[in-house]
């Protein structure tokens, strides 16, 4: 989810032009672990056992204080989890005059929001002052993750616990491990399954656009030269089309401006977002692929008619993919005081 600076009134008047335009017509060594036997749900029960409690009183107060916290740190733990697993290596920071540049640094990083490092930021030093040197960076972006997707109306579930921070941040690893927005299906199978996640788990997962924004250079070629042509993608839905065209122009002038990934609801975590994939609004090529292909198809328009169940397979998902490559012990991580730095 790219997310820029935009302002709400410009947000408002792109969802009012699209719904008033619409009303007539997302192995350990092929890069996995299995969930280790270490990690629980509680965890943390007799060496911090307000840990959640003290995470949800900053996640909670974020949330009132900048909405896009939520989505921030969602994204945030995609790209995590993704490079190197679930280990905070995405919280650490370049070491200043270094050629050999962290996660953070990366190109495909440039877009996350600082809102989302803030969140931790905080999290992690009120956990500190509680518990010191206890909790890892990892659980705490896991937790804050869940946190938000229960703010913004999805479901809340149970967190397993017990990660270490991983001591590896390059920004060459992020590239090849990340999802783009002109991936094809079978990338993204590819890619997911790298991660010991199904086609299921990846339809699932790709709700997590039912919230959150994208910068106009992600999807322009869609609205005027999709595929080299010189033509919009067909596969667009007209009234999409004609709004995003207003806000993102063929040159110049687009690069501060986004859309959302979800015309409909934008703030709301609901499954309106393979609804809209069944009318051709997809945002991004990856979205709208979901539904043209003959694997994904069934499972995006299951989910668009059974918000439960996408609620019910996003969050099986997300436990999935947070146990992705976990981190444990000293040899191989360490528990950061400070997120963005080694100890």
């Amino acid at each position: 989810m790219a997310l820029p600076s935009f302002s709400f009134p410009f947000i408002s008047l792109f969802v009012f032009f699209i719904l008033n335009e619409t009303s007539s017509c997302l192995a350990i060594f092929s890069n996995t672990t299995p969930p280790h036997s270490q990690l629980s749900v509680d965890y943390y029960g007799k060496s911090c056992p307000q840990l959640e409690k003290l995470i949800g009183s900053v996640t909670s107060q974020q949330f009132k204080e900048s909405p896009v916290s939520g989505p921030a740190t969602i994204r945030l733990l995609f790209h995590d989890c993704f490079v190197e697993g679930c280990d905070a290596s995405i919280l650490i920071a370049s070491k200043p005059g270094s050629k050999d540049l962290a996660e953070k640094d990366a190109e495909d990083n440039r877009e996350l929001r600082v809102e989302g490092f803030e969140t931790i930021r905080k999290a992690k030093e009120l956990v500190e002052s509680k518990c010191p040197g206890v909790v890892s960076c990892a659980d705490i972006l896991v937790i804050a993750a869940r946190d938000y997707v229960h703010l913004l109306g999805g479901p809340y579930y149970q967190v397993k616990k017990g990660r270490w921070d991983g001591k590896i941040s390059m920004a060459s690893r992020v590239g090849p491990n990340i999802p783009h927005a002109n991936s094809t299906v079978d990338q993204l199978i590819k890619l997911f399954n790298s991660k010991g996640l199904t086609i299921q788990d990846m339809v699932a997962l790709s709700g997590a656009h039912t919230i959150g924004f994208a910068h106009c250079k992600h999807f322009v070629t869609r609205l005027y030269n999709y595929m080299g042509k010189g033509q919009p993608d067909r596969y667009m839905n007209p009234k999409l089309l004609h709004a995003l065209r207003m806000y993102c122009p063929n040159f110049g002038g687009n690069s501060d401006i986004v859309a959302p990934f979800d015309a409909t609801t934008p703030f709301l975590f609901d499954n309106a977002y393979y609804v809209n994939l069944n009318n051709n609004m997809g945002l991004l090529a990856s979205d709208q692929a979901l539904v043209l292909d003959p694997r994904t198809k069934p499972l995006v328009q299951n989910l668009a008619k059974d918000k439960q169940k996408f609620f019910q397979d996003f969050a099986a998902a997300m436990d999935k993919l947070s146990l992705v490559k976990v981190v444990r012990g000293k040899k191989h991580g360490e528990k950061r005081r400070d997120c963005s730095m080694h100890m």
